[in-house]
């Protein structure tokens, strides 16, 4: 096939695309008229707000699902016509980190296809540049268990982790849980722990901190209400 998966990345949020979108991005995405996308109404949105060269309503969008099959998969990348593209969103941020897109291209290597992955915002890159945290070894593990003593003993187990292999330790969580996460970190980490809060990244209210933990005991948490929100901590 001479069809091409272009892996587009997602705004983090309402910032103007200018701001977090490469040009020659936008102008592919906005000339795409099949997507494939975690979430098909955030991928409306973006497509509204970049532009797009056809109707939105001409525009298919296949929902990638967690229970999608392969076969539903290869279906979707062998109904594209010959000689025409395909894109890949995610929810937010870039595609096929942190969310279900690697399934997809996985199944577009197997089937020959091209893949170009397109620059673009990244929370997890943003914020451990901006952490000032361990830059070479780090892990992120998506969200930490629901429940506080299975959370609490998680945390540690990976800040043991984090103090042995000198790695930054990186997750998140559902932005109304902001509070009670910083609160187990207080909680749970070293007083000498780095900590780093990264906020509505790459949008006007954005803020990023990194303090110890017993400093952040005496400041109090930061402006996170309802904010997309990474933790990031590195063991002394």
């Amino acid at each position: 096939m001479s069809t091409t998966l272009h892996l587009i990345p997602v705004g983090l949020g309402q910032a103007d695309p200018d701001r977090w979108l490469p040009l020659a991005a936008r102008e592919i995405a906005a000339a795409l008229r099949c997507f494939i996308a975690e979430n098909a109404k955030t991928a409306r949105a973006f497509l509204k707000q970049i532009g797009t060269a056809v109707p939105l309503q001409e525009i298919t969008i296949h929902t990638l699902r967690p229970d999608t099959q392969a076969h539903e998969i290869r279906a979707w990348l062998a109904a594209v016509p010959d000689g025409q593209d395909i894109g890949l969103v995610s929810e937010a941020g870039c595609p096929a980190v942190a969310d279900p897109g690697a399934l997809v291209v996985a199944q577009a290597h197997a089937a020959g296809l091209s893949v170009i992955p397109w620059t673009g915002p990244s929370s997890i890159m943003l914020g451990l540049m901006a952490s000032g945290l361990q830059g070479q070894r780090f892990a992120f593990h998506g969200y930490a268990p629901v429940k506080a003593h299975e959370r609490d003993a998680q945390l540690r187990a990976w800040e043991s982790a984090s103090h042995k292999q000198q790695q930054t330790q990186i997750l998140i969580e559902t932005p109304y849980r902001n509070a009670a996460l910083f609160e187990a970190l207080l909680r749970t980490l070293r007083d000498t722990t780095r900590l780093c809060v990264a906020s509505a990244l790459t949008c006007d209210d954005e803020t990023i901190a990194t303090r110890t933990v017993s400093q952040w005991r005496k400041a109090g948490p930061p402006d996170f209400e309802r904010k997309p929100t990474l933790f990031l901590y590195l063991a002394s």
